[in-house]
């Protein structure tokens, strides 16, 4: 009954298109060596590039599709630029009379977190666009909560605290569709 099983189980795994591992893809020009300079950043949030560059490295080094080397050594370059980090207030909340706020006052209950990236693989001779492709990526938080206690103040480290973890979050997903994107069909 196990011969049976696993003859079964080979006969499946053989069939159908199905492949061990990444060996259809790889990058535009068939390039093995690339380099990932620090993405630049068009936003007035700082330090933003490093998680997305990060993220796009690690997305490299888990697979074999090419290696990140340093930029003098490199076939190619790929290129990121963060072109928007918006945050938009959502859910609001609206005092009425049974809560401690004043009269008609407005809060919001969650952030959205929105965030745009644009990449580029470039061959390094010549500076030629072998690939592009714009990325956006969107995340909610929970606001800080105006308690009674301190009506007039929120933890502003949370804020920040939660927009940090949202662009780490965001700059995973994105990359991991970005390696996608560039390694597919190619």
């Amino acid at each position: 009954m196990k011969v049976i099983h696993i003859i079964f189980l080979l006969f499946f795994m053989s069939s159908c298109a199905y492949r061990w591992g990444n060996t259809t893809r790889s990058l535009p020009g068939g390039y093995r060596q690339v380099s990932i300079p620090i993405f630049k950043n068009k936003t007035q949030e700082t330090g933003v590039e490093v998680a997305f560059t990060n993220s796009l490295v690690q997305e490299f080094q888990r697979s074999t599709v090419a290696r990140v080397i340093e930029e003098d050594k490199a076939d190619a370059k790929i290129v990121g630029e963060i072109e928007i980090v918006r945050y938009e207030p959502g859910g609001p909340k609206i005092s009425d009379q049974s809560n401690y706020l004043p009269q008609g006052t407005v809060l919001a209950t969650v952030y959205n977190t929105i965030l745009v990236v644009n990449l580029k693989m470039l061959r390094k001779s010549d500076n030629t666009e072998l690939w592009a492709g714009s990325f956006r990526g969107e995340r909610s938080y929970n606001a800080p909560q105006v308690t009674l206690s301190g009506v007039n103040s929120v933890n502003p480290l949370y804020n920040l605290s939660a927009r940090r973890q949202n662009i780490e979050a965001i700059s995973v997903d994105l990359m991991a569709e970005a390696f996608d994107r560039l390694t597919e069909n190619f």
